[in-house]
């Protein structure tokens, strides 16, 4: 199975069902170009990922991070951390491994054993070294849950649940130690409200005070937060958003470069054209050809 659509809602949450028939897991092949946008998109979803990178390289953003991955790297992500990834060689594969927190262990060891870890704010991610015993034996497990789903055996559900309890075990065991700041947690929780009032206003007149009233902060310290954790201004992420809004619009039959322009917030098409063109090395126009 591979997405090539990300679908998001307003808060930026992944709307993607990660899960097989019966159960809150899903491995699946992502090669990074096929996506519609040619990229993965900023988003977060409640399940904790793995990246097991098979070919090329891709430069991942995790929260305020980032860090190139290559053939061999395996990266954890922590539930409802914001993430992206883009491609650095055009040909960029990995394997996805998707799992509901609360599937990793039995409720009664949850508490103990999956809460307090996917609540640290220090590990957003964490690149598995598989050079190390523990690293390997991560990956090895999910070379085996691939293998599991795709087969699907007699009595799989449960080889899955043994190897996920084992994958936990390891990266508690071996992978970090806890820390908890509610600085951090409030930070990303404006971010997330500023992101989401850019969601739902894209196509209105918006500005910067407006994007800072989302988060209560004062435009300087908007601008602060947008640039630590997306490398970006506010303004620069808001035209990315409507230029991203506007590439499923140029594609339908019938659409006017103009009409899509206004559609995404853009009040001059001229302005939308350079700003397509800047981001997409093509027009809107050339697009719109090239995907018809």
């Amino acid at each position: 199975m591979q997405i090539k659509d990300f679908k998001v809602d307003e808060n930026l949450k992944e709307l993607t069902s990660h899960r097989t028939v019966v159960m809150p897991v899903a491995c699946y092949e992502t090669k990074i170009a096929d996506n519609i946008q040619g990229k993965i998109p900023l988003h977060w979803h409640e399940e904790v990922q793995f990246i097991l990178t098979l070919k090329g390289e891709a430069m991942v953003q995790v929260n305020e991070g980032k860090l190139a991955v290559k053939e061999g790297d395996c990266l954890f992500i922590n539930s409802g951390c914001l993430h992206s990834a883009e491609d650095l060689s055009e040909d960029c594969v990995y394997i996805c491994l998707n799992v509901s927190p609360h599937f990793l262990l039995p409720q009664e060891l949850f508490s103990s054993y999956v809460s307090p870890y996917i609540s640290a704010t220090n590990l957003p991610c964490l690149i598995l070294d598989r050079s190390e015993e523990w690293g390997k034996n991560i990956v090895d497990s999910i070379l085996e849950i691939r293998k599991l789903i795709h087969e699907n055996s007699p009595f799989y559900e449960i080889d899955i649940v043994c190897q996920l309890t084992f994958i936990w075990q390891q990266l508690i065991r071996n992978g970090f130690q806890l820390e908890y700041s509610q600085t951090e947690v409030e930070k990303h929780m404006r971010m997330k409200e500023m992101l989401n009032w850019i969601h739902q206003h894209f196509a209105e007149k918006v500005t910067l005070a407006d994007i800072a009233k989302a988060g209560r902060l004062s435009n300087s310290e908007c601008c602060r937060y947008f640039k630590k954790i997306l490398r970006t201004t506010p303004i620069n992420y808001l035209i990315q958003h409507r230029l991203q809004k506007s590439l499923p619009l140029l594609q339908e039959p019938g659409s006017n470069v103009t009409e899509v322009a206004y559609k995404v917030g853009f009040n001059s098409s001229s302005y939308f054209i350079e700003k397509f063109r800047n981001a997409m090395n093509m027009t809107p126009l050339a697009y719109k050809k090239k995907r018809n």
